[in-house]
């Protein structure tokens, strides 16, 4: 026979009942809390009563939500809310997570597993619901710390950075950790090298790499990130680096001895708060990198020896991407130091502009600038940087991006074209051969880039910028202004969309190109330039105020290299070139080649130069007559070369080739390429511009096969 809830009924089943009312209430080792149905605590278990630092047996007769007040539980809203759902609903709810905190000290938190279910009298009236609540502390915890240190593997160690590896190890500790976490390191660390023993002995300087607070992104730690600190004798930082051993001070006494409230950093800690630490030193491959600290001054429970388990772990593996940083970071000052090209080039003298450049190394970044001269007499003026967070720059791949922009301006394209090439190399993937090179990939760190190319003929300079900073122009008079250049993308990001500007400057202008690591406070950049201009008048070189100024205007701590290249432009007038339009007809050889021999005179060049330029006037201009239909344009430049151009009309672009000895023709550019140190060909409005330097100290001219001579290139 059972009753209406399918319960066995009779004599034997009310025995087991009896018998599983006393087990519950004496034996069972969860917590049994029994509520009327007002939410009354009317009975708890044994185990309920054997939790001493949560006295729920004294609460018999409150309300729920007073005693959830009392024993300061999280979240107790929801808490009520669920119960009275099932005292409602009858429904019940299982795994319902309860965290309960003491209020004596030590603050002591429990987490509970509460089963809640619904009681009825026999005639099916509700009478109140019961909670069985068991400890789940010890689970919960062990799941937390397990979380913690598989984030631990991802998000520590992302970077070959000192300081961002210890930012992250910082912001990963804190708050699920400490409130407060800070890594100091020895000074010798973020230089790359690795502190001896001894070194470590005599109380050496360490510096803050890493800082977070739980009070906000915002709040700095004293020292700030950066500077220098020492820990005094006889304080628990002082021993933990001696012993090597790591320390847990449960209970901070603010008495204690070794807290001197006159340190800054001891003064901190008395004003937060601050009631239990760890100090765990940094230690990898043998080496003991600096000490990681933990603070809790806002959790009320003080660290245990879970605690400090959990920290050595998570400071292990912070140790080893540390020390690889500090062994990427010696290994790329060696490279810098054997490459130091890619960021400090030797620039070329140059009859377009007086050069002066300064170069701040950090360490980071991937900032660069070159100086190529271009056909004309003209100079290209080219700055790149990587994004500001890029601080594990690889200089191969900037060095990679400095090779193509070199190889580019041999095309002679304008600054747009140039940078829209350069976007497109950088947005393809990177090659799957083995060896093979390439520009940094998609999904790195963005290149920004600013091409500047003047001409000291005609004074017209073009600049176009991939997320660069624009170039500053000062006037001779002193006034100072930064040009106009629309900065598109980044290379490699979004949609290739690059302007070139064109400005004529006055004579004597000086361009300045520099990186954002220098345009922290622009204001000060543009008002500092006119007087140190004005101080090259009074016998101050360009590069010793190029010097000055980069001194002055960089941060006191540079977080990425930095750079400032100034370039005081240069005029090439009617004294040094001239250029003369002829006919499209094959008597104009001999006209172009008289030309340019008088010409040459008069600037009184050397014999042998006008000879091999004669020659070489003489194969343009016949190829010219030859292909082209319209007027042929003749101009020469002197400069620190001698530059001679012929430009026509034809779009067709010339093909060195190596005739036989029986051939006719097709010794025109081989004879051009043997008399001078470059050639090239340019697109001009309409038509190309065929152009060959010479250095002023000319060459012997090239012993060449006897062969008809071509047709026009007769004797005047």
């Amino acid at each position: 026979m059972t009753d209406g809830y399918g319960s066995q009924a009779g004599p034997a089943g009310e025995e087991l009942g009896d018998a599983l009312l006393d087990a519950l209430f004496s034996r069972s080792p969860a917590g049994l809390h029994i509520y009327d149905r007002h939410l009354r605590l009317v009975r708890v278990n044994v185990a309920a009563r054997m939790m001493r630092e949560f006295p729920v047996d004294r609460m018999v007769g409150r309300s729920l939500s007073e005693i959830l007040r009392v024993f300061d539980i999280a979240e107790p809203g929801v808490v009520e809310r669920s119960v009275r759902r099932v005292l409602e609903s009858g429904r019940p709810a299982f795994d319902l997570v309860v965290r309960l905190r003491s209020r004596r000290e030590p603050t002591l938190e429990v987490v509970t597993s509460a089963t809640v279910l619904r009681l009825h009298g026999v005639d099916g009236t509700v009478l109140g619901v019961a909670a069985a609540l068991t400890d789940v502390t010890a689970r919960v915890r062990a799941e937390a710390d397990l979380r913690l240190l598989n984030e631990a593997a991802t998000r520590v160690g992302t970077t070959l950075d000192v300081f961002r590896t210890a930012t992250e190890f910082c912001e990963l500790a804190v708050p699920r950790l400490a409130d407060t976490v800070t890594v100091d390191v020895y000074d010798t660390v973020v230089r790359g090298h690795a502190p001896t023993p001894e070194f470590r002995d005599q109380g050496a300087a360490l510096r803050r790499a890493g800082f977070r607070s739980a009070a906000g992104p915002e709040y700095q730690g004293v020292p700030r990130t950066g500077e220098v600190t020492t820990y005094p004798p006889a304080t628990p930082y002082r021993a933990a680096l001696d012993t090597l051993a790591p320390s847990l001070i449960g209970r901070l006494d603010p008495d204690a001895s070794w807290l001197d409230p006159d340190r800054r950093r001891d003064a901190r800690i008395l004003a937060a708060g601050v009631h239990s630490m760890l100090l765990v030193p940094i230690r990898a491959r043998g080496l003991v990198l600096g000490l990681a600290c933990f603070y809790r001054w806002r959790n009320p429970t003080p660290f245990d020896e879970k605690d400090l388990a959990l920290a050595e772990q998570l400071t292990t593996h912070a140790a080893l991407c540390l020390d690889n940083a500090r062994q990427y970071g010696r290994e790329r000052s060696t490279a810098r130091i054997l490459t130091g090209r890619l960021t400090h080039p030797d620039t070329p003298r140059t009859a377009a502009v007086d050069i002066a450049h300064t170069y701040l190394p950090a360490g980071t970044g991937g900032a660069w600038f070159d100086v190529i001269p271009l056909s004309g007499a003209r100079i290209a003026l080219v700055a790149g940087d990587t994004s500001a967070e890029a601080d594990a720059a690889d200089p191969a791949a900037m060095g990679e991006l400095r090779a193509a922009i070199e190889a580019l301006s041999e095309l002679d394209l304008p600054p747009d074209e140039i940078l829209e090439r350069l976007h497109d190399l950088a947005s393809r993937p990177e090659p799957v051969t083995a060896g093979a090179p390439g520009l940094p990939a998609p999904g790195t760190e963005p290149a920004s880039c600013l091409y500047v190319v003047y001409d000291p003929v005609t004074r017209l300079c073009t600049a176009a910028s991939a997320g660069h900073p624009a170039p500053f122009l000062v006037h001779p008079g002193g006034d100072v202004e930064s040009l106009d250049v629309a900065a598109g993308p980044p290379l490699g990001r979004d949609i290739a969309q690059y302007r070139s500007t064109e400005r004529a400057l006055p004579a004597g202008s000086t361009l300045v190109l520099c990186n954002t690591a220098l345009l922290t406070d622009s204001p000060a950049l543009a008002q500092a330039l006119p007087g140190r201009i004005a101080g090259t008048a009074a016998g101050l070189s360009l590069q010793a105020l190029c010097d000055s100024l980069a001194m002055d205007l960089s941060p006191d701590r540079l977080g990425h290299d930095a750079f400032l290249l100034m370039a005081r432009t240069r005029t090439l007038g009617p004294d040094r070139t001239n250029a003369w339009t002829f006919p499209n007809n094959p008597a104009i050889v001999s006209m172009a080649r008289k030309a340019a021999t008088t010409q040459l005179a008069d600037w009184h060049v050397d014999a042998d130069l006008v000879d091999n330029t004669a020659l070489i006037v003489s194969e343009l201009v016949t190829n010219a007559v030859r292909y082209a239909e319209g007027p042929i344009r003749l101009r020469l430049i002197l400069g620190d070369t001698l530059t001679c151009e012929v430009a026509d009309d034809s779009s067709t672009a010339p093909h060195l080739r190596r005739a036989l000895d029986t051939d006719e023709h097709g010794r025109g550019l081989f004879i051009t390429a043997q008399l001078t140190r470059r050639w090239g060909v340019r697109g001009v409005s309409r038509g190309k511009a065929i152009w060959a330097e010479q250095d002023l100290v000319p060459s012997p001219p090239p012993s060449l096969p006897a062969s008809p001579a071509p047709v026009g290139a007769g004797t005047p």
